[in-house]
């Protein structure tokens, strides 16, 4: 279902070939990521591909009740984080998305500096109002929400 907020069209994005194995990829860098920016206290694996800068999120898992974290895009606006469960347009939210629909608690660590956020789901009115500061701040954003029918969640994160 085209946005109209997304700028790119779906017929020029690539589709992802071999998605269990992107998805295996995935969870394996996530892993090593998380490992070594922890490890370092941010100084490795501190950005994406591209120069990106991330952020640490940790939650709640919602079945385990243990603690998890990912490394995500990092969007800052003003005090409030931005939170894009994208998954390079793949047609399944992240896992972690359903955790913060359960409980919106988040701690989240970017520059060096850890702070406590309860997230909200942006509904589709304020997500297009969010998608122009989202695509400035790593433009395939936009590449991802052409290339997936799915409304790619966005949450809101302010710090309590």
């Amino acid at each position: 279902m085209p946005r109209d907020y997304v700028e790119t069209r779906r017929e020029d994005v690539a589709p992802i070939r071999n998605v269990k194995g992107f998805r295996r990829g995935m969870k394996l860098y996530t892993r090593v990521n998380v490992l070594a920016y922890k490890l370092s206290r941010g100084r490795l694996m501190n950005t994406a591909m591209g120069g990106y800068p991330i952020c640490l999120v940790a939650f709640v898992g919602a079945t385990t009740g243990r603690r998890r974290e990912v490394p995500l895009i990092h969007v800052p606006d003003g005090e409030e984080k931005l939170l894009v469960g994208s998954q390079a347009g793949l047609d399944r939210d992240p896992v972690w998305v359903r955790n913060l629909k359960i409980d919106p608690n988040v701690m989240i660590t970017a520059a060096g500096a850890t702070r406590a956020y309860s997230a909200r789901l942006l509904d589709e009115d304020e997500k297009r109002a969010a998608w122009p500061h989202l695509r400035s701040v790593y433009p395939a954003f936009d590449e991802y929400q052409a290339r997936t029918d799915r409304d790619i969640p966005v949450f809101r994160c302010v710090p309590v």
